[in-house]
């Protein structure tokens, strides 16, 4: 574990402490490797349509940016390998003062550390730590549950030896971690993270798939003064779990997959604003949302 390793001369705008402030900054990466990944090694749910994804990729991308937040492009490289690199929530976590460069637990997504460290580097922001195996830490099992306060689910992708660096790390700043469990459910080879089950949409809100949320998890957000809305059940099933990936652009603004109109409705009934993007090219075989295909950096009023 490498803490306190700034490294950089120049600084950049950086901090996030919510998951729902206003998005300024984030880190996005275009497709590169994915258009033409081998869907049985990656795990995806099938062979992708280059041209469709890309297409679904830039409608995001431009929702994004009519969102209000500036976008850091790591650039893209078809012949690198790591198809799992669009989805650039998951390698990095960003706090007030910096980054911490983690490390991801589907083996054949290693790669994408150094290159956000690198990036990271590159760009200005200042790099706190970096998780070093045996320890495992992916940004999908992380969220704010308030300014002081990360959620951080224990599972196939996110292991003790992770979390106890993240807590050297991160504790002495004044930020405490609650750990839960994550059930089996469909085994180590497929993506379950924390975010696969809640969705925050303003400081009191979120969006949950409750037969999966941690219990503890759930008891301290409702002692917390949030409101948990239960996404239908089957339009988990039938999204992958991908309609409770929603990306929070401001308090009650989100950008959500297409498709699932239940659960949008749900949202709007809690006065969220969502908006839409058709998805089944980018994410519903490749098993990652509008969450993760961003890394935030910077979130204010």
């Amino acid at each position: 574990m490498n803490s306190g390793d700034v490294g950089e001369t120049k600084k950049a705008e950086v901090g996030v402490t919510s998951m729902v402030a206003p998005l300024r900054r984030v880190v996005m990466r275009a497709p590169g490797a994915i258009l033409t990944a081998d869907a049985q090694r990656w795990h995806y749910g099938k062979e992708v349509d280059p041209d469709q994804l890309n297409a679904q990729y830039q409608h995001f991308a431009g929702l994004v940016r009519d969102a209000g937040a500036e976008i850091e492009w790591i650039p893209s490289d078809p012949d690198d390998d790591l198809a799992d690199s669009v989805f650039t929530y998951d390698p990095s976590f960003v706090f007030a003062d910096g980054a911490i460069v983690l490390s991801l637990g589907k083996p054949l997504r290693e790669g994408e550390a150094d290159l956000h460290e690198r990036f990271l580097r590159d760009i200005g922001v200042p790099v706190l730590g970096r998780i070093e195996q045996p320890g495992l830490v992916e940004g999908g099992d992380l969220f704010w549950l308030d300014d002081a306060t990360l959620a951080v689910g224990r599972g196939f992708r996110t292991n003790q030896a992770g979390i106890e660096q993240l807590a050297a790390i991160v504790e002495p700043r004044g930020v405490e971690l609650v750990v839960v469990d994550l059930p089996y459910f469909h085994g180590p080879d497929a993506c379950l993270h924390l975010l696969s089950v809640v969705s925050p949409l303003d400081v009191d809100l979120a969006l949950v798939h409750a037969p999966l949320v941690p219990t503890a998890l759930y008891q301290r957000m409702v002692a917390m003064g949030y409101e948990l809305l239960h996404a239908p059940e089957q339009e988990f099933e039938a999204s992958f779990g991908l309609n409770l990936n929603v990306l929070a652009t401001a308090p009650r603004r989100c950008i959500a997959v297409d498709g699932f109109p239940a659960t949008v409705e749900l949202m709007r009934q809690a006065g969220c604003e969502v908006q839409t993007f058709v998805a089944d090219e980018l994410c519903l075989p490749c098993e990652g949302g509008p969450t993760c295909l961003t890394r935030p950096l910077l979130r204010r009023v």
